[in-house]
């Protein structure tokens, strides 16, 4: 059985509301994986996320970076919550800290075993926590955003990485992708990239179907992105 609550933290003066989910078999501490959403704020979809990374054996915790759980239903809705973090990195990296600070404090944590998974703009999110070498002992990134911050001075990255993008993603090209293997090649990253043929921006996201936008849900890259998600987590974490 999956116990699920909603965790009210803070950053500064904003109100925050995250996700835990964490699977009622036994009281021993287990890893946590933070799950950072996409644009439009933390929806049911990272919320599902922690779920299923409840019932592999780990603590979900779905981060909420917008406050009070917003969710933008229009493109301009995300455009505009998105926006001010996309401007100020140091902003949102604050804002990342204060979730993961809350997760660690939710019940059976094994705080010296923590990972993070992002989509889309949460991809962005936990490749900057990699690359400020926030406590964590790997990242996931599934169809993301891989620019760096602007003016930021290389370090080496301590976290295992690993970047699952669609090769037919509009919003990242392949030079960019090129770049960010250089920019992890650079920190001396343990790193990995898996390329999917025949997938577009948000791959997992079964809402995603304006091939226009450059947005499609591919079922099959979905499942074996997430089976190699789990594989890599095993290794990170011994289990």
């Amino acid at each position: 059985m999956i116990q699920t609550q909603t965790v009210t933290y803070h950053d500064g003066d904003v109100t925050l509301e995250g996700y835990y989910a964490c699977k009622q078999d036994s009281n021993r501490n287990r890893p946590l994986i933070v799950v950072a959403h996409d644009w439009s704020g933390r929806n049911a979809f990272a919320c599902q996320k922690a779920e299923q990374l409840a019932e592999l054996g780990y603590v979900g915790f779905a981060l909420d970076n917008y406050g009070n759980a917003q969710i933008g239903k229009t493109t301009e809705e995300k455009s505009a919550l998105i926006q001010p973090f996309m401007q100020d990195r140091s902003k949102l990296l604050q804002r990342l800290f204060a979730g993961i600070e809350a997760a660690k404090l939710t019940t059976h944590v094994d705080k010296n075993n923590i990972g993070a998974i992002g989509f889309c703009f949460g991809s962005l999110c936990v490749l900057d926590l990699a690359r400020h070498n926030v406590d964590m002992k790997g990242v996931v990134s599934f169809h993301g955003l891989l620019m760096p911050p602007a003016g930021t001075h290389q370090k080496p990255i301590t976290a295992r990485v690993l970047a699952q993008h669609g090769f037919d993603d509009p919003m990242v090209t392949p030079t960019q992708a090129m770049e960010f293997g250089t920019e992890m090649t650079k920190a001396k990253a343990d790193w990995e990239m898996v390329v999917y043929g025949n997938a577009m921006h948000a791959f997992t996201n079964p809402e995603a179907h304006d091939a226009s936008f450059g947005t499609v849900y591919n079922p099959l890259v979905a499942e074996r992105s997430w089976k190699t998600m789990q594989q890599f987590f095993s290794e990170v974490f011994g289990k």
